[in-house]
């Protein structure tokens, strides 16, 4: 491969650059002079922040850049993880409402499992914003920061595509394009995850043409979200699936080309799987393309080391940016910009929304892309810790 940035991710780049350039303009105020500037100051009120679990990296990373966005423009940040157990979720903002805090930011575990909490803060007048994975089922949402979660999917599918030569680097068709039909098996993420159908959206909007041409095939014929969903992104389960799926459709020597994990997690599970069934240690000597997302740092050092094709870097600094200044403009008593009024309609309403831009990760552009920002530091890629 050569040393350069995918051509389709340019409009990406650039955005990400401007909205940092801006100091995330666009889904709230600036933190100017009057920020915070309704009837008391930020050091007057709290925000409580709902985060799903702390044993997913991306998370962790997200709690404390929410956190951090918000202390310092004076606010107090209640920050709460609830390991992954809607119960928990649902006594953490039930309290916060009782404490009276003034805004909630809320990452759900299920996005339809809150009704009663939205209908609470609707009640108390506290504003509700989505983060990430959009709650649904209540009309009482005031405002969604997610990325461009159709493009995650698209991007997926394109990484794939390219690994497996199908596409070149200008994702234009190959002219050196394999010839014979390539195996794939699809994954995706957990149906209670809003965003797990975007993404699965946006995948099959770009393999589905690739399919029914028989440039690739699935040869287990599980072909729905529903058959190739994991629930609440684990990867022991994704681990467990493809294990069977080796077992159950490539044990008769039927060769495995690649496939499409939708977050890192899931790619590190299907990658032990492959490499336990003796399909490569790395994609050089024969282990099947595999995608993901969230460029976590065990996933990018197996990228870097040729081992994880790729991953979808969502610059979750400049979402918690974004997540802030939404929460800043509404207790300034004022409303956030939207970028998309229409694509989110969470069973109830259509939630105004601003969504950010991904790029995708690969062995030639990590570098660039997360070193050169320091997202991540060269050793911390190179030993796959924070």
């Amino acid at each position: 491969m050569h040393n350069r940035s995918m051509k389709m991710l340019g409009v990406s780049a650039v955005l990400v650059l401007g909205l940092t350039a801006c100091s995330g303009g666009g889904a709230g105020s600036d933190g100017g002079d009057d920020a915070g500037g309704g009837d008391a100051a930020p050091e007057d009120m709290t925000v409580g922040v709902a985060m799903p679990t702390q044993t997913y990296e991306r998370w962790v990373n997200d709690g404390a850049s929410v956190e951090e966005g918000l202390e310092e423009l004076g606010y107090t940040a209640d920050l709460q993880f609830a390991n992954d157990d809607i119960p928990t979720q649902q006594q953490q903002i039930d309290q916060m409402i009782t404490q009276e805090v003034d805004a909630l930011i809320i990452a759900s575990i299920d996005g339809s499992s809150l009704t009663s909490q939205l209908d609470a803060a609707d009640a108390a007048d506290i504003p509700v914003i989505s983060y990430d994975r959009l709650l649904t089922n209540s009309e009482n949402v005031d405002f969604y920061v997610t990325f461009d979660n159709f493009a995650v999917g698209q991007n997926q599918a394109n990484a794939l595509l390219y690994g497996l030569g199908v596409l070149d680097e200008d994702f234009e068709p190959a002219e050196d394009a394999p010839e014979e039909t390539l195996n794939v098996e699809l994954f995706a993420g957990s149906l209670d995850d809003n965003n797990a159908r975007f993404f699965w959206d946006g995948a099959m909007d770009v393999l589905e043409p690739y399919i029914e041409d028989e440039t690739i095939a699935v040869p287990s014929g599980q072909t729905t979200i529903e058959q190739a969903a994991t629930q609440r992104w684990e990867q022991e389960t994704a681990q467990e699936r493809m294990e069977n799926l080796l077992t159950s459709t490539y044990s008769g020597g039927e060769e495995l080309h690649g496939v499409l994990a939708p977050a890192d997690p899931l790619s590190r599970g299907i990658i032990q799987a492959l490499r336990s069934d003796g399909l490569g240690d790395t994609i050089e000597d024969g282990l099947p393309i595999v995608t993901g997302q969230d460029a976590e740092i065990a996933s990018v050092s197996l990228i870097a080391d040729g081992v994880q094709h790729s991953t979808i870097f969502k610059d979750t600094r400049l979402l918690a940016e974004q997540a802030v200044n939404a929460a800043d403009t509404f207790l300034s008593g004022e409303e956030p910009e939207a970028n998309d009024t229409e694509s989110y309609d969470n069973g109830s309403a259509v939630i105004p929304s601003y969504l950010l831009p991904v790029e995708m990760i690969l062995q030639d552009n990590y570098e660039e892309i997360l070193v050169d920002s320091e997202y991540y530091t060269e050793e911390q890629v190179e030993s796959g810790q924070l």
